[in-house]
């Protein structure tokens, strides 16, 4: 896989958080904060490092951790510090067990909040299921439509159902009725075609399915005449740089809608998609928004990390606002169970313009915004 290329800043910032995210050992109190022994809240956070989801699990940590030190800053939840414990995981069903397992032996853990990537959300919540532990996993980036969303579980971001079908509304009025989809790696086809299938299926498109095996640019290189001039790729974005590149070498004009793992400025540092238009969706608001969160976020991100602002981090920085929202709303003593029985109200918030309320499927799913990468290097929305 190509390498994602980072400025100097962003290597200094990751360096950091790294220094910072710890095998599941809870001593860590917030940096630059004093330990306050039993009185801490513990907020936990499972990132996945695995090469594809590692640059979208380390925005949403940077994000969530962002927000995390600011709340402490003004007070933390009802007087408390929050402990914000990240903790690595690998991808794999096993390294989830293995990292949820101290977190939830120690009753100081009141949630799990901001779960990164996909498949790991998807794993803490089949692995919480399973063992049947009353937690609530708040605000996980749980992509993925077919999940079932039990009681324990709070998604506030749109999945890639609401997402498709937001990019591809006004490609339907225009008639489209065929689609491509490209999956970026042999494991995005094995977790999302069946999802991407029922999609197409409801929205009344044809879909032509494509992979890479190995070689992104080639793929891109010899789509024939007969491939749909709509292509949807799943996967990240050093994979949908590979894709692009080798896409521009294609007379025909194709466009290819992007969903929300994708990062367009850091497309843009690796030379992707020079003549090919990229739409890209998102499950937040663009981070040139007006909303107080949004303005929020910036300025935080500004402070804390000298990061540039982008919509994964965006993301974890909302996660993490929401969590502290409903926390700091709960009734009576704040413990495991009362935080759970707050999130299960699944009462309708708004984190600072960005509105959360919950569907008969348990999800919260309406939020969808999308961005363009234009074929001269623009970024539009």
């Amino acid at each position: 896989m190509t390498p994602t290329l980072r400025s100097p800043r962003r290597r200094q910032a990751l360096q950091a958080l790294a220094a910072m995210t710890f095998a599941p050992a809870l001593s860590h109190a917030q940096p630059g904060k004093a330990a306050a022994g039993a009185r801490n809240l513990i907020v936990a956070q499972l990132f996945d490092t695995s090469p594809a989801q590692q640059d979208v699990s380390k925005d949403l940590l940077i994000g969530s951790r962002a927000a995390w030190q600011d709340i402490n800053a003004r007070g933390g939840v009802r007087g408390r510090l929050v402990q914000h414990v990240s903790v690595e995981v690998d991808g794999s069903a096993e390294s989830v067990r293995n990292a949820l397992k101290p977190l939830l032996d120690n009753p100081a853990c009141l949630v799990l909040s901001g779960t990164a990537g996909d498949p790991a959300a998807a794993q803490v919540v089949a692995e919480l299921r399973r063992q049947n532990v009353g937690i609530a996993h708040v605000a996980p980036w749980l992509q993925n439509s077919s999940v079932e969303v039990d009681d324990r579980t709070f998604p506030i971001f749109a999945a890639r159902q609401e997402q498709i079908v937001h990019a591809l509304k006004s490609l339907t009025v225009m008639g489209v009725q065929e689609l491509g989809a490209i999956y970026g790696t042999p494991q995005d086809h094995a977790l999302y075609h069946e999802d991407l299938e029922r999609i197409a299926g409801g929205m009344r498109l044809k879909l032509q399915s494509f992979q890479a095996n190995g070689d992104l640019s080639r793929l891109g290189q010899r789509l024939t005449p007969g491939t749909p001039a709509i292509l949807l790729f799943v996967g990240g974005t050093p994979e949908l740089v590979q894709f692009t590149q080798g896409l521009d070498k294609q007379q025909r004009q194709r466009y290819v809608v992007a969903l929300a793992d994708v990062n367009l400025q850091t497309m843009i540092q690796m030379g992707g998609a020079r003549s090919t238009p990229v739409i890209a969706t998102q499950a937040v608001p663009l981070t040139n928004a007006s909303l107080p969160v949004v303005r929020a976020y910036r300025e935080t991100m500004s402070r804390l990390f000298d990061e540039p602002p982008v919509s994964l981090s965006l993301a974890g920085f909302i996660a993490a606002r929401y969590t502290f929202e409903v926390l700091n709303d709960t009734d009576g003593a704040l413990n495991r169970q009362t935080a759970l029985a707050a999130f299960q109200r699944r009462e309708a918030v708004d984190v600072g313009g960005y509105r959360i309320s919950f569907n008969p499927q348990r999800r919260s799913a309406t939020y969808v915004t999308q961005s363009m990468l234009t074929s001269d290097g623009r970024v539009i929305g």
